[in-house]
């Protein structure tokens, strides 16, 4: 009996971890192109510089890895970045939306940042 317990929660557990994994989300270039209105007014400029809450250069992020923007996008919706202009934008963003995003800016040439 003890090892059909077992042998039942163990193929329980593969069970859950498979779903998991169909789950991944995966980002969509195309689909991002009606969501990046609200990136290209301050990452699409070179050499802009935010003024809020503070003036600071504000990065190009074109050619970044796509890891990288979902994790930060990650960040600010949860909080753990606390730039406000983009913890609002992102709270605003599916994880579908995050992953096209980033998916997006990830296919595109890398910019250097001007000096």
């Amino acid at each position: 009996m003890k090892k059909l317990t077992a042998l039942l929660v163990l193929a329980a557990i593969t069970q859950v971890a498979h779903v998991a994994v169909a789950a991944e989300v995966v980002g969509n270039v195309q689909n991002a192109k009606a969501k990046i209105e609200m990136c290209i007014g301050c990452h699409g400029i070179p050499g802009y510089k935010a003024t809020f809450p503070e003036v600071f250069p504000v990065p190009m992020i074109g050619g970044q890895s796509a890891k990288y923007i979902e994790n930060a996008l990650q960040d600010y919706k949860k909080g753990a970045r606390k730039h406000p202009s983009m913890r609002g934008i992102a709270a605003s963003l599916s994880d579908q939306d995050i992953a096209d995003v980033a998916a997006f800016y990830a296919a595109q040439t890398r910019t250097a940042d001007p000096k």
